[in-house]
């Protein structure tokens, strides 16, 4: 229920390894519904909606992570009865136990959420959950290199990596957001949630905010970097990281290890995690992503380069493994390289009207425009008019 004021009170739980981005991130964005967008458009800021502010386990300043420095407004016996419990994330190590490093944190997690407040967190602050087992027999979601600290320390719980954003518990009053900047999703769910969708909206907009929609497969490394003291394994494993084209690279793997099959299959399985099939393929397609990203070459060269003949088998490996086309992940996360390629060359004036993409004029619809400047594969825009759309000196006017 909101407070005496009528705003919707957000304690956002600091520890000393939190992340200052999201920590004082959370906060800007709840501060900003119902007074921002006003201010934006008429110049008259409005009231405030939300009351955010910072709780910890002492009131006493102290250094974050990367030094920076928190003031807590509250501590766990002072602070406003939450609405909202935001836990951003904080730098544990992946797969490490944090039992009893946080059972103060725990404690007061566990009371305000029987007392009748949301509980939300961003990346590895749904380990917080977990230590006040509010995560029992639960689907969570987490960043994708912690999924082994749920999994491995808080039995019952069911990780979905695959989602950016997961709903939990009794009417749903935990939310959980998986990556590292989706605290974003996280504060405009809970903005549209407690106050209402057209003030998320307002907010996205006031940020430039994009929702992560794809959830964290296209952002997870495939590759098991798990350590191992096995040297016949840690040999064939440097051997395929030079070796990966190889056609038959599991037989000759077998060869190298100088056992049987069958023996070789179980000692690799439990030395890394994974098949040396599963393996190799994760290696060859972390290769290929690399390749997506930072050159221009076919798919079908990139698919040759990594060992795979089939064209088609590749991509739809490819998909299957990160959730994306290899021509959707090269437009999703080749932009860095496209931007900086522009920004190194010569501008040149396209010498007619119209659309261009290198130097090439193409006609778009204005729907087609739409999605071609989303996507971000046109280099340049001339002046004069195409398919009903008017550009004027780089501008673009798009009907409707």
């Amino acid at each position: 229920m909101p407070g005496q004021d009528g705003r919707i009170n957000v304690a956002i739980l600091a520890v000393p390894e939190v992340t200052a981005s999201a920590l004082y991130g959370m906060f800007d964005l709840f501060s900003s519904p119902g007074r921002d967008w006003p201010f934006i458009v008429a110049g008259v800021a409005g009231d405030q909606l939300m009351f955010p502010y910072i709780v910890a386990r002492e009131r006493r300043g102290f250094q974050a992570a990367n030094g920076i420095w928190v003031k807590p407004d509250h501590d766990f016996s002072d602070c406003p009865p939450p609405d909202i419990v935001c836990i951003p994330d904080f730098f544990v190590n992946p797969g490490e136990s944090v039992a009893g490093r946080y059972d103060d944190e725990a404690r007061w997690l566990e009371r305000s959420h029987e007392e009748g407040a949301m509980m939300a967190s961003a990346c590895s602050g749904a380990v917080l959950l977990g230590e006040a087992g509010l995560l029992v027999d639960c689907e969570a979601t987490i960043h994708w290199g912690y999924v082994s600290t749920l999994a491995n320390n808080y039995p019952g719980v069911r990780v979905r990596v695959d989602q950016s954003l997961v709903l939990s518990g009794e009417a749903q009053r935990i939310v959980m957001a998986g990556g590292g900047s989706s605290w974003q999703d996280l504060a405009l769910y809970l903005i549209a949630r407690f106050v209402g969708l057209r003030e998320a909206m307002q907010v996205a907009k006031v940020y430039m905010l994009q929702w992560h929609d794809m959830g964290q497969q296209p952002f997870a490394s495939l590759m098991s970097l798990r350590q191992t003291n096995d040297a016949v394994i840690n040999k064939c494993q440097e051997w395929l990281a030079m070796n990966y084209k190889t056609r038959t690279p599991v037989a000759a793997m077998v060869d190298i290890s100088s056992l049987p099959e069958r023996s070789f299959i179980r000692r690799f399985t439990k030395a890394v995690g994974m098949t040396p099939i599963n393996y190799v393929h994760a290696l060859r397609l972390e290769e290929a992503k690399q390749m997506l990203e930072t050159t221009d070459l076919p798919i079908e060269a990139v698919a040759d380069e990594t060992g795979y003949e089939d064209t088609s088998f590749f991509g739809r490996l490819f998909r299957r493994k990160t959730g994306l086309t290899p021509a959707h992940y090269r437009l999703r996360f080749g932009s860095l390289r496209r931007a900086l390629d522009r920004n190194q060359r010569p501008t040149i004036q396209p010498p007619v009207a119209g659309l261009y993409r290198g130097d090439e004029a193409v006609e778009f619809t204005s729907i087609g425009l739409r999605i071609a400047l989303e996507e971000e594969v046109l280099d340049r825009v001339g002046p004069g008019t195409v398919g009903g759309v008017k550009f004027d000196g780089g501008v673009v006017h798009i009907p409707g």
